[in-house]
């Protein structure tokens, strides 16, 4: 019976996804003919057929390789799931390939055909209309990124070097979470995080399901047990991600409780029922038959295998009306809502002026912050928890330093900073100290690298899991190059002014993906900087007090020269946008951007004199604890080794020998 689920569980899941999209085209009017231009059923029809296949590809894709990196270990199993992503990444370039062509097709109106003229309405298509000079690169960029992953899966069998093609077939996901209904759309910047959010941890549930099912001979022998266990506590992650990012676009695209009644909404009901229903499936998968899997020496029971072909058949219906609802009109218009130069610039309106209040009640939230600040939250109590549940102490500090650190960083990328730094380029560099500067300093001395690694139970079965990864990264030779304060401070001040005066600065600022890129490097950079002058988490690098205290002076000596050369120049940094927004309230652009260099030369230098105070407070409690310990030997051996050298130098008296 498992040999059957393993035909009938991909079978079902494609059986399903493939009636359901065409159920959910035809119910919410995708299918139905176009009023202008329309490039007929063939195109229609394809295109979110190609869409939902190459989705299914680049899930697998995926799944197989987040499994290799985090659940199997060296055996066949291993060589098997490579195989696997491999060919569903062969899968997903073909599939990709020909939905940009269909796309090219829906968006030009023109039907397929192969005659004289085809090629040159595609060659004008591409190279003269805004749509296809924008889809074109991505469509390309998705086909290239699936073709190299597919040579990787087949060429890389270093498990160091998966992750990375891991990551880049997770990258692939990019364009699409630029297009479809959040490409032009108000509340663009919410709609492309939790697309992007969904398409990925959606991806990771689906692909690892069907690629343990595919896995199931390999897992024989009690193996299934470990990896069950390991899958699902990627499921429940997957779960809470997918959930979320999915209320996150129908709230956009639905907008109101009535208008789940339209096609659109009813569609979205769908979808919710079947992500319910998973949840349903991986509670009691979870709860009920994971110990079971565990226990059982002949590879787990056949209910178990049966329950997950029917889990696969939800997934199925899941990605179908998913792949139709791309497709489908909204309820609420995906367009920019005005025309004022705010609206043009940012796809919303100006927010209110600025006032004390405001800068506490006002909220713009990022979904990937929010997650990431919930996660770290969970994840650094439940390994208190696990320490205080086996006997073990933790510093209850260390606890309040780590949650008043992520409650700055969820103000920075979620409250009011977030609502103005793109109108005000003095809220921008509050958040830019604050994330560089304020929340290190909070988060590094509460040492999670610590508390992951004795919290983390240790893998004996060759498979690497969290404590091993961050095994590998701790001992990695490129740790000891960004724990060295020199090299770190470098990093700190040569970033900044490469950031503000270069490129890097207008794409942040524009772009979505550019200013998400910034508040990661910025808080890596601070991050790093903070953890080799007090960090008390093991690294392969630590250097003397007085090379940190030099390192931090010369640092806060350089960033206050940034901070008067913005306060005392009169040229503005992002005159095309700032300059350009419109605002009727508020300081002038060139004002603002001087009241910002006066935020990074007074406020950033606040978490640095903390930072000196603290190294001098550690350096004096290493040299108390030193002469501790001296005191300690010397007790024990009758401070032998003064008294040695003190025999030496009466012997050389003796002698006639100059003193040393």
């Amino acid at each position: 019976m498992p040999r059957l689920v393993r035909i009938a569980g991909p079978a079902l899941l494609l059986v399903v996804a493939f009636l359901s999209l065409l159920w959910a085209l035809a119910f919410g009017g995708a299918a139905a003919p176009q009023a202008v231009f329309d490039p007929g059923a063939v195109v229609r029809i394809g295109l979110p057929i190609a869409t939902m296949l190459g989705n299914l590809g680049v899930a697998v894709t995926l799944g197989a390789l987040v499994l290799v990196c985090f659940a199997l270990n060296d055996k066949p199993e291993f060589g098997k799931a490579l195989d696997i992503a491999a060919a569903a990444s062969a899968f997903w370039t073909v599939a990709s390939a020909a939905t940009g062509f269909l796309t090219f097709l829906s968006l030009s109106g023109t039907p397929v055909s192969f005659d004289q003229n085809f090629g040159s309405v595609l060659g004008q298509f591409l190279s003269g209309q805004p749509a296809g000079q924008s889809l074109g690169p991505s469509w390309l960029a998705t086909v290239l990124i699936a073709a190299v992953v597919t040579v990787l899966c087949f060429a890389v069998r270093n498990r160091t070097a998966l992750l990375f093609v891991t990551v880049l077939a997770a990258a692939g996901l990019v364009p699409a979470t630029l297009q479809g209904h959040s490409g032009d759309a108000a509340g663009h910047d919410a709609a492309t995080s939790s697309l992007g959010l969904h398409l990925v941890f959606a991806s990771i549930w689906l692909g690892g399901l069907v690629t343990i099912v595919l896995l199931r001979k390999s897992l024989e022998g009690g193996r299934i047990g470990p990896v069950i266990a390991r899958y699902s506590t990627l499921a429940i992650i997957c779960f809470v991600v997918v959930a979320a990012s999915g209320y996150v676009n129908a709230a956009l695209r639905v907008g109101t409780l009535p208008q789940l009644l339209t096609p659109y909404g009813i569609l979205v009901l769908v979808k919710v029922l079947a992500l319910l229903v998973l949840g349903l499936f991986g509670l009691a998968q979870r709860t009920l038959l994971v110990k079971k899997m565990q226990n059982a020496t002949n590879g787990g029971s056949k209910f178990f295998w049966w329950l997950v072909a029917a889990e696969l058949g939800f997934m199925g219906l899941a990605s179908g009306v998913a792949a139709a609802l791309a497709k489908t009109q909204t309820p609420v218009a995906q367009t920019r809502g005005g025309t004022s130069p705010a609206w043009v610039l940012t796809s919303g309106p100006l927010p209110p002026p600025v006032t004390v209040g405001r800068y506490f009640t006002l909220w713009n939230f990022d979904l990937i912050w929010v997650l990431v600040c919930a996660f770290l939250a969970f994840f650094y109590l439940a390994g208190v928890w696990r320490l205080r549940r086996r006997g073990d102490r933790w510093p209850w500090y260390r606890t309040v330093l780590w949650l008043a650190g992520l409650a700055v960083l969820f103000y920075v990328t979620n409250g009011s900073i977030n609502v103005y730094e793109k109108y005000l380029f003095s809220s921008h560099m509050l958040g830019h100290m604050l994330l560089g500067m304020m929340i290190p300093v909070l988060l590094a001395p509460a040492a999670p690298i610590t508390l992951a690694l004795r919290s983390i139970h240790k893998r004996t079965d060759g498979s690497r899991g969290p404590r091993e990864w961050i095994m590998i990264v701790v001992h990695a030779p490129i740790s000891k190059v960004l724990t060295n304060p020199l090299i770190t401070a470098v990093i700190f001040v040569v970033s900044l002014w490469a950031f503000y005066y270069s490129p890097l600065f207008g794409w942040a600022t524009v772009d979505h993906i550019g200013h998400e890129w910034m508040t990661v490097h910025f808080l890596i950079a601070g991050y790093l900087f903070v953890q080799s002058l007090i960090g008390v988490d093991p690294v392969p690098f630590r250097a003397s007090y007085p090379m940190r205290l030099l390192t931090l002076l010369a640092t806060m000596a350089f960033h206050a020269f940034f901070g008067l050369a913005l306060t005392t120049g009169t040229g503005l940094l992002l005159a095309n946008w700032y300059g350009a927004m419109g605002r009727t309230w508020g300081p002038s652009a060139i004002a603002d951007q001087q009241a910002g260099g006066g935020i990074a030369w007074g406020v950033g230098e606040i978490p640095t004199v903390v930072l000196a105070i603290t190294v001098a407070i550690m350096w004096s409690r290493s040299d108390d604890r030193e002469a501790k310990r001296l005191d300690r030997k010397a007790d024990r051996d009758g401070d032998r080794d003064l008294e040695e050298y003190n025999r030496m130098l009466e012997e050389r008296a003796r002698d006639g020998a100059p003193r040393p």
